[in-house]
C-alpha cells in the first residue's frame, strides 16, 4: 500500500522558516518602552555593570566553589585544553549547510572553540595564577575576528557571513552572554585590549542591532523579540544579561532590563496555562532555562524588585520539571526531544527552592558547560526567596493532566512492575511540531517499551518545505492510524478534540476526536479512546472507532525500540531491556496482517525505532479497533 505523505505550505508549516518570516513584523506601538518605567527601573540598578557568582577578587567564595565535587574535573579539563591547539573552523565548514544542509560538522568544530570559555575561565577563577589567561584570551581573540557569530542554520542565505547584515540570534547572543560573564569574573585578569574587544564585538553583534529594534531604527526588528517559544526566552534572556554584565552606564542598563521585563511576556503567552512545554523536555531546559537567567538577572540587578517567577505562567510553566516525569526517571520524548533526555537537575532544584517544594537530591550546583548558567546556579545559595508556596500534596502521583496541550500521563506507581502512559493529543502546528497527535506511550518500569521516537539529526530538511518526508517527523514514525493510505496532515486544523474525559483512582479515561489529523474527504468519524486501568489488573486499552462514507483501508500502529514477538495470531510481545507488554488485538473477527518495518532516519537515538504495523485485510466502511496493552513481570 504506497502510503501519501501530505503536501506542505513552506510558509505555514516548516517551523523554522516560520520563525524566519515572522521577522516581517513591525514594531507596533504597544511595544514601544515606557520612559517612566526605564527611569523607575534606572532608580533600582547599582552603580555598576555586574554578573553572577563573584570578581576573582572573591578568593573566599571561589576556594569555597572549587571544593564542591561537581567542580573537580574543572582544572584537569583546562589543562588538556593548555595542550591542545585551538580548533580550526573554516569558511568552507561555514558554507556546508547553504551548500548540502549539514550543520553538525561546523557545530561540532564551532562549540569546541566555544566551549573553551566556560572551562579556561573557571579554572583561573578556581585557581588564580594566571596559567588560564593566555589560552583564553588568544580563544576570545579568535572568536572576535569570526565574520559572524550566527550559526550557519540560521543564515541560509549567507547575509551575515557576507557583513550584508547582523542579525543576532541564539549562537550570538549565547557567546555574547558567555563573553559578558568571564569578562565580569576575570575582571581586570584580561589585558585592556581583550576587555575592550569584549565590550566593542558584544555591542556590535548583539547589543545594539537589539536596541535598534526595541527603539524602532531597526526595520523589521529582530523576528525572535515576537515569538512565543524558546527563542524568545533564549536571545531576550542572552542579551538582557550581557547587557547588565557589561555596559558601564545605568541609564543604558536599563533601558536593556525594561526590554527584557517586556519582550519575556512573548515567551509567556506561548505557554498554556497549565504549563504543558510543547517543545519537549530538552527545549524546556533550554528555554525555560534562560527564563531563569533572565529572571536571575533582573531580580539580582534589581535588589529582588523585580522577579519574572511571580507569575501564574511562569510558576505552571516551572513545574513542567515535576508534572511530566511519567515514572521515575523518564520522561516524554515527544516533539524533537532527544530520548532520555530530563529536565536539568539544577534548573529542577531552583524550581522546587524558589516554590517551596521539596527538592529532593538535587542540587543548585553543578558544571553544565554553559558560563552563565553555570555561574548563577552554583553561586546562588540555599536560602533563595520564595516568589510562590506551593503546596507539594498537589503532585497527582495518579496522573499529571495538561488540558491546555492535550496530554494525559497516567500512572500506576505500585503496580509490579510499575506502569504508565502519556497519551497526546494536541494539533500538528506546535513549535518542533511532529504530525503525532493521538500518539502515545507505555512505560514499564524504567523502559519506554512503546516509544514516541523523539526527533532526528537537524539538517536543513528538518525545518525545510520537506520536513515531513522524514518519518520520525511524520505520523509514520507514531503510533496512530494510516487512514485510507493517508498519514496525518501538518498544521493547526489536525488537532484533537478532547470529547471526554473521566479520571479515578481506578481508572482513567481519555476520549479524543482526531478526525481532522487526516485529509480523507470519505472519513466520517475517527475516535480513539484511552482507558488506563490501575487494578485490579494494570492496563491501557486504545480503542479507534472510524466510519467512511465508503470502504477503506485502515491500519494502526505501535513504535517501539525493543524486541517483537507474536505469540498468537492475536497477541504481540514486546520486550525492551527487560521490560514487557504484552498486546491483543481485537478486530471485531475483521482478518489483519502484522508487518514490521525500521524506520530508517538519522535519529537522536542510539537504536532506530520499529514501527509495527497492525492492517485489516480488506477495506471497511466502519468498524472498532482495539489494542489492549498490559505490562509483563520479567524475571
Amino acid at each position: 500500500m504506497d502510503i501519501l505523505v501530505p503536501k506542505i505550505n513552506l510558509a505555514r508549516y516548516a517551523p523554522t522558516l516560520v520563525i524566519l518570516l515572522a521577522s516581517s513584523f513591525a514594531l507596533r506601538a504597544a511595544d514601544a518602552l515606557d520612559a517612566a518605567r526605564v527611569r523607575e527601573i534606572a532608580s533600582m540598578l547599582p552603580d555598576r555593570p555586574a554578573g553572577f557568582a563573584w570578581p576573582i577578587t572573591n578568593r573566599a567564595a571561589w576556594r569555597a566553589l572549587a571544593a564542591k565535587p561537581a567542580f573537580r574535573g574543572v582544572i584537569p579539563a583546562a589543562n588538556q585544553l593548555l595542550a591542545k591547539p585551538l580548533a580550526e573552523v573554516p569558511d568552507s565548514l561555514f558554507l556546508e549547510f547553504s551548500r548540502d544542509g549539514n550543520r553538525t560538522h561546523w557545530q561540532h568544530a564551532e562549540f569546541e572553540r566555544r566551549g573553551r570559555i566556560a572551562r579556561l575561565t573557571l579554572a583561573e577563577a578556581f585557581e588564580n595564577q594566571g596559567r588560564f589567561l593566555h589560552a583564553l584570551e588568544q580563544t576570545i581573540a579568535s572568536l572576535c575576528a569570526e565574520k559572524t557569530w550566527v550559526y550557519p542554520a540560521h543564515d541560509s542565505k549567507l547575509k551575515n557571513f557576507h557583513g550584508q547584515e547582523i542579525t543576532p540570534e541564539l549562537g550570538a547572543t549565547g557567546l555574547a552572554a558567555e563573553l559578558a560573564e568571564a569578562d565580569f569574573v576575570l575582571g581586570d585578569k584580561l589585558s585592556p585590549a581583550t576587555r575592550r574587544l569584549i565590550l566593542d564585538n558584544v555591542r556590535r553583534r548583539v547589543l545594539q542591532p537589539f536596541r535598534d529594534s526595541i527603539e524602532g531604527r531597526r526595520q523589521p526588528p529582530l523576528h525572535w523579540l515576537f515569538l512565543r517559544m524558546n527563542w524568545n526566552a533564549v536571545c531576550v534572556g542572552n542579551t538582557v544579561f550581557a547587557a547588565l554584565a557589561l555596559e558601564p552606564s545605568r541609564a543604558d542598563r536599563a533601558v536593556y532590563a525594561a526590554a527584557g521585563e517586556h519582550y519575556i511576556r512573548y515567551f509567556l503567552s506561548g505557554i498554556t496555562p497549565d504549563g504543558y512545554c510543547a517543545e519537549g523536555v530538552g527545549y524546556w531546559n533550554y528555554g525555560f532555562g534562560h527564563f531563569i537567567l533572565l529572571t536571575e538577572a533582573l531580580r539580582q540587578a534589581t535588589g529582588g524588585r523585580i522577579d519574572l517567577l511571580n507569575d501564574d505562567t511562569a510558576v505552571a510553566a516551572a513545574l513542567f520539571c515535576r508534572r511530566s516525569e511519567i515514572l521515575p526517571g523518564v520522561f516524554p520524548s515527544i516533539s524533537d526531544c532527544t530520548p532520555g533526555t530530563r529536565p536539568s537537575a539544577q534548573l529542577t532544584a531552583y524550581v522546587c527552592r524558589r516554590l517551596g517544594l521539596a527538592p529532593g537530591t538535587n542540587s543548585l550546583i553543578g558544571n553544565g558547560g554553559n558560563l552563565a548558567l553555570t555561574t548563577m546556579l552554583s553561586s546562588l545559595g540555599d536560602h533563595l526567596p520564595r516568589a510562590r508556596e506551593m503546596d507539594a500534596s498537589a503532585f497527582n502521583p495518579l496522573r499529571s493532566f495538561f488540558p491546555g496541550g492535550g496530554v494525559l500521563i497516567a500512572r500506576a506507581p505500585d503496580a509490579h512492575p510499575p506502569f504508565a502512559v502519556c497519551l497526546k493529543g494536541g494539533n500538528n502546528d506546535e513549535p518542533h511540531n511532529h504530525n503525532d497527535v493521538a500518539s502515545f506511550s507505555v512505560v514499564v518500569g524504567h523502559q519506554m517499551v512503546i516509544c514516541d521516537p523523539g526527533g532526528e539529526v537537524y539538517t536543513r530538511r528538518t525545518f525545510g518545505p520537506h520536513r515531513y518526508e522524514s518519518r520520525v517527523l511524520n505520523s509514520f514514525g507514531h503510533a496512530v492510524p494510516v487512514i485510507a493510505g493517508h498519514l496525518q496532515r501538518p498544521g493547526p486544523e489536525a488537532r484533537g478534540v478532547i470529547l471526554e474525559t473521566h479520571f479515578s483512582p481506578a481508572a482513567d479515561t481519555f476520549k479524543l476526536d482526531y478526525r481532522s489529523a487526516y485529509a480523507v474527504p470519505s472519513l466520517a468519524k475517527l475516535e480513539r479512546t484511552f482507558v488506563f486501568r490501575r487494578a485490579p489488573a494494570p492496563a491501557l486499552e486504545v480503542r479507534d472507532e472510524v466510519k467512511f462514507s465508503r470502504p477503506e483501508t485502515f491500519e494502526t500502529a505501535l513504535i517501539t525500540w525493543g524486541k517483537i514477538q507474536r505469540l498468537n495470531p492475536a497477541t504481540l510481545e514486546i520486550t525492551d531491556r527487560g521490560s514487557a507488554v504484552r498486546v491483543t488485538i481485537v478486530t471485531q473477527g475483521r482478518r489483519f496482517h502484522v508487518k514490521r518495518q525500521l524506520i530508517d532516519e538519522d535519529v537522536e537515538s542510539k537504536r532506530k525505532p520499529w514501527r509495527v504495523g497492525i492492517a485489516l485485510d480488506d477495506k471497511i466502511s466502519s468498524g472498532i479497533i482495539t489494542l489492549r496493552i498490559a505490562p509483563v513481570a520479567k524475571d
